[in-house]
């Protein structure tokens, strides 16, 4: 069922998306070769709870982690581990925050240290692409509107999206209705309202979109071994311009 959040409710998602954006800017300030992931994660959970939040993803369907940390061909749900970054990796972290019963949920991918001009191109045409989506995330368009600007873009750019995993509606459960493709299905999907948050994430791949799920039964992983990389922020559809939750400084990271 898709809610529509009153005053009340979007200034405790307001709150969640505020402490979800800071978590993330701390933990690209931590991110370097020879860091582990691991440390990362505690990183992230530090900074949630001393804002008086409790990490969203810790304990969320027996997940360990307060990130998903996932690495070069890691599309998502990458558990935080020993793994020691090196030098040229690309990690997608993302996080979400609890305020008050109220999520946020937002994703960047980062470089550590010196990165390929590919891997680089492959992180503005992901985060372009939730840009082009949310063109869409306005009162009157179907939630395919979003689908379609994201997937025309990446493939014009030459890389391509991830099936079955999508975005979705958020607020005081993780994953609400309705659930959002970063592609074209057969369904329209529904009519977008004032008052819905969603959360959009384009999960875009370097080469061919065919996964598998690693044996933790969490990390999901090109099989053709290249790149992905992961852009997400929870959104608030007004009677305007959608409003960025997890995004509230004019400075993206």
């Amino acid at each position: 069922m898709v809610t529509i959040k009153s005053k009340a409710e979007i200034e405790k998602m307001k709150m969640a998306g505020k402490v979800t954006f800071g978590a993330l800017k701390a933990v690209k300030a931590a991110i370097r070769p020879g860091v582990t992931t691991l440390e990362l994660d505690k990183v992230a959970e530090t900074y949630i709870r001393a804002q008086g939040c409790t990490p969203a993803f810790k304990g969320y369907g027996g997940f360990p982690g307060s990130i998903c940390a996932s690495v070069n061909n890691e599309i998502i749900h990458g558990i935080p581990d020993k793994r020691v970054l090196q030098e040229g990796d690309i990690i997608s972290v993302d996080v979400g925050a609890c305020y008050q019963g109220y999520h946020g949920d937002a994703c960047r991918t980062f470089g550590v240290g010196k990165i390929f001009e590919e891997a680089a191109r492959l992180i503005q045409v992901t985060r372009e692409s939730f840009f082009k989506g949310i063109e869409f995330a306005k009162e009157g368009y179907r939630i395919s509107d979003i689908s379609r600007a994201v997937q025309d873009y990446v493939e014009a750019n030459g890389f391509s999206v991830l099936r079955d995993y999508c975005g979705h509606g958020i607020g005081m459960e993780m994953h609400e209705d309705p659930e959002i493709p970063n592609y074209v299905s057969l369904s329209r999907g529904i009519r977008i309202r004032s008052g819905m948050c969603l959360a959009i994430e384009p999960m875009v791949c370097q080469g061919d979109h065919p996964y598998y799920v690693e044996e933790n039964d969490w990390t999901v992983c090109t099989c053709d071994g290249k790149l992905s990389a992961h852009y997400e922020n929870s959104v608030l559809v007004t009677d305007g311009e959608p409003f960025l939750l997890t995004l509230p400084e004019e400075l993206d990271i």
